[in-house]
């Protein structure tokens, strides 16, 4: 498969969830909350105080081939908060549910691309466990949400089955309606899927205002693009170029950035960020700043290697804000 997986750096949720990337020290979802856990696992809930600020850590860890790593302990993490080092409490590699939005490029440009989207959203939802839930924005000219929360993959690719390729990319305008959708979830996990083939050129929102949304949310945002890098969009040079709109998105979003080199490698790509989504470590600390002045954080993932270990690969959201009084 021939893939290029840009390196990111996302953190936090407020308790906040989050991520970013970085070989041996990097993050992916981070989120603070004034009351713990479920905790399991290494750490119990008597190791949070009731009145302290919990801030969980989603990482994911890859090997230099993009291969997810499992199996690692809490001994091999090192958490940061503003280059103060923080004791991880909480540690766990369970699975817990996950609501999930695809945002989806319906536009003309697509046309030729549609059996491999709907093999790619059968792939992702493949991974599905029951108490997931999904819903669906598509875009074209303008952006709309088609299938709301339902914890029936079926009912997304029924949707995708039925769905026509025409107008132009509202990009931005569907990653914003996509991450207010998010709000409306049940489960504490919340991710977007974002799959396009070019830049933005029908959006009402900016750039700017998609990415710093992207940024404050507890959203892991992970975007596939089927366009390669620097490639002129329709020839129009005030287009946004995809593949660094999509990256950028993803980077303060906490996920990954797939660029797809080949097409027959959609389907491919979609199922292991299925997987990825599923095989995260989270990392619980209590903030050592006790602060409630709603200033962002920024938070650093480290992980020890054993000795004659590759390089490893870690992903989380690059920080959180405080919470306030």
């Amino acid at each position: 498969m021939r893939t290029s997986c840009r390196k990111l750096r996302p953190v936090c949720l407020l308790v906040i969830l989050a991520g970013s990337a970085g070989a041996i020290d990097n993050s992916q979802n981070t989120v603070a909350r004034k009351r713990p856990p479920a905790a399991n696992q290494d750490a119990g809930p008597s190791n949070f105080r009731s009145d302290s600020t919990v801030v969980l850590v989603n990482v994911t860890i890859t090997d230099g081939r993009g291969h997810l790593i499992t199996g690692l302990q809490r001994e091999n993490f090192q958490i940061f908060e503003e280059k103060a080092e923080q004791t991880v409490r909480y540690f766990s590699t369970e699975e817990s549910p996950v609501s999930v939005g695809l945002v989806l490029d319906f536009s003309h440009s697509m046309s030729r691309k549609f059996s491999q989207l709907r093999e790619a959203v059968a792939q992702f939802l493949k991974a599905a466990n029951p108490e997931d839930e999904f819903c669906l924005i598509e875009f074209r000219d303008r952006a709309e949400l088609s299938v709301g929360f339902t914890p029936m993959p079926e009912d997304i690719e029924k949707r995708v089955m039925l769905a026509k390729a025409e107008g132009h990319t509202a990009l931005l305008d569907a990653v914003h309606l996509g991450l207010r959708q998010m709000k409306k979830s049940h489960n504490p996990r919340k991710a977007l899927l974002v799959v396009s083939d070019g830049g933005d050129n029908h959006s009402r929102f900016s750039a700017r205002e998609v990415e710093n949304l992207a940024r404050e949310s507890d959203v892991e945002t992970y975007t596939i693009g089927i366009v390669g890098r620097g490639e002129p969009i329709l020839g129009e040079p005030e287009l946004f170029r995809g593949a660094d709109l999509l990256a950028e998105i993803s980077e303060q979003g906490g996920g990954h950035y797939y660029a797809i080199d080949n097409l027959r490698d959609l389907p491919g790509v979609a199922e292991k960020i299925g997987r990825e989504l599923r095989q995260q470590y989270v990392l619980g600390y209590t903030s050592t700043n006790q602060g409630h002045d709603g200033k962002y954080r920024r938070v650093q993932v480290k992980v020890r290697r054993s000795p004659g270990q590759p390089k490893l690969w870690a992903y989380w959201k690059r920080g959180y804000y405080a919470p306030m009084d």
